[in-house]
């Protein structure tokens, strides 16, 4: 959509993680070679150390594959300052850019200058031209000389640049750097010198020389692969790297701290593991409507293929049903994998809506194209939850907040040629027991709905806040399966800590003493 905007003189920008890159990168390649008349920044941001994320994956490497600008923030001004480049880059070459934030840059903050609004002033409208926009192989040949010709001139433009540039102090070391791994550097090596490059690819190789020229040694700190460091011995410049700074997770003073102490011989006082802060434990939020689902499915003897979302929970133990997670959509179309594959259990496939929206609905068409058998779970808590409660097309708004078409997924899964349909309330176990046991069962690809709100978005208990009768509980720790942050556990006997209940009443309903019940309020 903004590739097309763009050739229509738009400016836009497009955001998303490193893995949402993935999925954009097939047209990004093309891009690359049709080039944009508006200009086009994809802002993506990085996850090293995987904070939230399936994999820690490098958006430098896209740049040097698309053969396109790259520019690198290091602080909420440089955002600001490097994305006003980056747009005026890609007009100018006509070439879509990439701005790289990462975790840490993400979520700082810190005061901005900001400047008055420039309209672009020109008229919206694409001018056909099919030897510009159409690369089948006659016109797409001529395309991929011009990247190469773009891609020169984007260097000298890259040593020009003002978003690179040189601190001298202490020319005893020299250190090459980018995006936050420059804040680090600053705190950590406070005297020695600093090539700090914002504006990073194509590389501005005759400030690398320069640079290098004039100190004694030099260090090359980056975040996650060593892109900087094989490109700078690729010059001739003996250079350290990663044999002394971590190539893998994300990068801290602390971890700079020790690769100094490495570097100069010295013992470190103490180890990484020492500065660590203890790990808090990710669980499902008091109340989820997703808890009652693998509750059931733990009762199952079945292969759960799982999704991206906060379902992903259901994979920690107590509630231990998650088997695999891939990407995007992979829990419809690697249940359909196994099965195919002669996996003698049968396999259930678990999406979230939003998801299901995304990328899920190829893979349910594959299902019943390809005459499947899984059993397909669409979790519904009428948003998506686990990246900030954005609406979805489920949800009958658009992200602006505007009314929209509610989607129906029952419609598009009878659409797709999935007969066997059926939406069931997931704070209903026994009503989920039944739909999940029968459509396992059965010897036709099903699709079942599981629709309730995130109490989190609703922000509204469920029900009455529930309480355990100590007497009566007969310490089986059957509640404390379901994973739930108010359920407590003291000596012998369950406690349920009322502020966090929900009052979903999942717990009361496992409880074979019949030991849980809702609090009784006073009138």
């Amino acid at each position: 959509m903004a590739a097309a905007a763009s050739l229509a003189k738009a400016r836009s920008i497009v955001t998303m993680k490193h893995v949402g890159l993935n999925v954009a990168a097939d047209p990004l390649m093309t891009l690359s070679y049709l080039g944009v008349e508006g200009g086009l920044v994809a802002c993506v941001a990085d996850d090293p150390g995987m904070h939230s994320s399936q994999n820690e994956q490098d958006t430098r490497h896209y740049a040097r594959l698309a053969k396109v600008p790259l520019f690198e923030p290091s602080d909420s001004q440089e955002a600001r300052d490097l994305m006003l480049l980056a747009m005026e880059i890609s007009e100018e070459y006509r070439t879509p850019a990439i701005l790289r934030s990462t975790t840490r840059v993400s979520h700082s903050r810190s005061l901005v200058d900001l400047g008055e609004r420039k309209p672009a002033g020109r008229r919206i409208g694409f001018v056909k031209n099919p030897p510009r926009y159409v690369p089948i192989p006659v016109w797409g040949r001529v395309m991929r000389r011009d990247v190469e010709e773009r891609m020169g001139r984007l260097v000298r433009a890259a040593e020009a640049s003002s978003a690179n540039w040189m601190e001298w102090r202490d020319r005893s070391l020299g250190i090459v750097t980018s995006s936050i791994a420059y804040q680090y550097v600053r705190e950590v090596w406070p005297d020695a010198s600093v090539l700090k490059l914002g504006f990073s690819y194509p590389f501005p190789d005759s400030l690398f020389l320069e640079f290098a020229s004039q100190v004694d040694s030099v260090l090359v700190v980056e975040e996650l692969d060593p892109i900087l460091e094989e490109h700078v011995r690729s010059l001739g410049i003996a250079c350290r790297g990663g044999d002394v700074v971590p190539k893998v997770g994300e990068l801290s003073p602390d971890q700079l701290l020790l690769a100094r102490m490495r570097m100069e011989g010295r013992k470190p006082a103490m180890d990484a593991g020492q500065m660590a802060l203890p790990p808090r434990p990710a669980v499902l939020c008091p109340g989820c409507p997703h808890r009652g689902i693998f509750y059931v499915l733990g009762q199952l003897d079945v292969v759960v293929t799982g999704d991206i979302g906060c379902y992903s929970l259901g994979a920690f133990k107590p509630l231990d049903r998650m088997d695999t997670i891939l990407c995007m959509g992979a829990g419809i179309s690697m249940a359909q994998g196994l099965e195919k594959a002669g996996d003698p259990r049968k396999v259930v496939g678990i999406v979230g809506d939003s998801t299901f929206f995304h990328s899920g609905i190829t893979g349910l068409l594959d299902i019943a194209y390809n005459r499947g058998g899984s059993t397909i779970l669409v979790l519904d808590n009428r948003t998506t939850a686990m990246t900030g409660h954005q609406e979805n097309p489920g949800t009958g708004r658009t992200l602006m907040g505007d009314v929209s078409v509610p989607i129906s997924i029952e419609a598009i899964g009878s659409a797709c040629g999935i007969e066997r349909v059926r939406t069931v309330d997931p704070y209903d176990l026994e009503a989920v027991s039944v739909a999940v046991r029968e459509e396992v069962e059965a010897f036709a690809p099903s699709l079942i709905v599981a629709r309730a709100p995130c109490p989190l978005k609703e922000r509204r208990r469920l029900g009455a806040v529930r309480v355990v009768d100590e007497d009566a509980c007969k310490g089986c720790r059957i509640c404390i399966r379901l994973a739930c942050p108010a359920i407590e556990w003291l000596g012998e006997t369950a406690r349920i800590n009322p502020l966090l209940c929900m009052g979903c009443g999942l717990c009361q309903g496992i409880c074979p003493a019949g030991a849980i019940a809702p609090q009784e309020v006073d009138s």
